[in-house]
């Protein structure tokens, strides 16, 4: 008898005397995906990208033994790319890896039970749902989703299914951040009143791949399969293996950075979106062919719905032509600061008593401590091994065993999401973004934003 069978069994014996009290509904399938505690998950490679090379595998290798997890099979649509990959994972796990030339080979072969997803930005929202509809579960790289049609299909088709969903928002997976958030949600903070968010590097070579596209021959991609619901364009190697420079195969600067920040926003605060975004910038120094921003300023308003006289802004900068890639985070209240660069609360900025004297009010200043068991956040997207993805990653495989939800589930990725559709609506138009919450729609000047 096979291990998720008696498993099975097991359980609708467990059921019959009581002891489970959930109602289950099984049918011929269910216990043919169970996992039982000492059967292996196969898990395959959705894109052999820098990004999963440099930190899906080293935080995968920190704990694939001790939780039995197996990677058996890398699918990209790269010649080069596939079978670079099987044989890295070959070398690093010490048996046979198969390279797949694209995802249907690798659902076809029902050989994995969860993958990784590291493809071009507006791939991912596209490549969970095929994820989820082959009964797999899925680590999905942010941005989830580069437009709200995306958005709104993978977030019904991962709903629609039982499967086991970590979008990649490793700052859910820090202690410091927990501690912030548990210390904003506890009322200890006050009400929020700004946030500001900035992300400054200086490095011409960031997102491009020169050498990288000069080897790219068209007969060695399947280019159709790449655009997948993107308008057709004519072959382009550069926007294959730079599309971070290039709308609509990404956003740039929101889709990539600010995804991060602003997630912290929602998950501190518990607000699904901004109620409206502003946004300004251009391309001020790396003028190589890009359409995508080098340098952006987005303002955001966030507060309730229904109640306007209540909220707080928050500013989001980055540019890429002067910095040193210290991604800043700092919550303010009427009482001081929470800082995410130093993990401190203080009272910078508070109420003195001077000052609150002379309006006949009590003074109101934040008692300064440091966040617990911090963890700096590690600021580059391809450093890899960090301890913040690390326990992101152990966090996704922990609940593909137990079934239970991941730190950055689905409506994670969506609602960050929105705020990057906004923002990008708002620099692509030069007007105020708005959302409709009845039809899930970006909005800008009384129409439907579309690419």
């Amino acid at each position: 008898m096979s291990t998720s069978r008696r498993v099975f069994l097991q359980q609708m014996a467990l059921a019959g005397a009581g002891t489970l009290l959930p109602q289950v509904t099984w049918s011929a399938s269910s216990y043919k995906r169970i996992i039982g505690a000492n059967d292996r998950v196969r898990v395959g490679v959705v894109g052999f990208s820098d990004r999963h090379r440099n930190s899906h595998m080293p935080c995968f290798l920190n704990h694939y033994k001790e939780l039995n997890f197996d990677i058996v099979g890398v699918s990209d649509i790269w010649k080069q790319r596939r079978e670079e990959g099987a044989a890295v994972w070959k070398e690093k796990l010490g048996h046979s890896v198969k390279a797949y030339r694209n995802n249907d080979e690798l659902y076809g072969s029902k050989s994995v039970d969860a993958v990784f997803i590291g493809t071009a930005d507006f791939q991912h929202a596209l490549h969970a749902i095929e994820a989820v509809q082959a009964g797999c579960d899925a680590y999905v790289e942010k941005p989830f989703a580069e437009t709200m049609a995306d958005n709104r299909a993978a977030l019904k088709a991962v709903k629609a299914s039982k499967q086991i969903i970590q979008i990649g928002s490793q700052r859910r997976s820090g202690s410091n951040y927990k501690a912030a958030e548990q210390y904003i949600k506890s009322g200890k903070f006050g009400p929020i009143t700004m946030v500001e968010l900035s992300w400054n590097v200086n490095q011409p070579g960031r997102w491009r791949r020169p050498e990288l596209v000069s080897q790219l021959r068209q007969e060695d991609i399947d280019w159709k399969r790449y655009l997948m619901n993107r308008p057709n364009e004519a072959y382009d190697p550069r926007k294959y293996l730079e599309y971070r420079l290039f709308w609509p195969y990404s956003s740039g600067l929101p889709g990539q950075w600010m995804s991060h920040q602003i997630d912290t926003v929602h998950w501190f605060t518990g607000l699904k979106h901004p109620r409206s975004v502003v946004a300004n910038g251009g391309i001020y120094m790396w003028k190589d062919g890009r359409r995508n921003w080098d340098t952006i300023t987005s303002v955001f308003d966030y507060g309730p719905e229904n109640d306007p006289s209540q909220g707080f802004q928050v500013m989001f900068a980055s540019r890429m032509h002067n910095g040193d890639e210290r991604p800043a985070e700092i919550y303010y209240s009427n009482g001081g600061e929470l800082n995410l660069i130093t993990n401190k609360v203080s009272p910078n900025g508070g109420l003195t008593k001077r000052h609150a004297e002379a309006m006949h009010m009590q003074p109101n200043l934040l008692q300064e401590f440091s966040l617990s068991n911090t963890e700096a956040a590690v600021a580059s997207a391809n450093t890899g091994g960090d301890v913040l993805t690390s326990n992101h990653v152990r966090n996704w495989m922990e609940c593909i065993r137990s079934r239970k939800e991941t730190n950055a589930p689905v409506e994670a990725g969506y609602s960050h999401s929105i705020a990057n559709i906004m923002t990008t609506a708002a620099s692509h138009t030069g007007l105020k973004a708005t959302f409709d919450e009845k039809t899930q729609e970006v909005m800008v000047g009384g129409k439907v934003f579309t690419m």
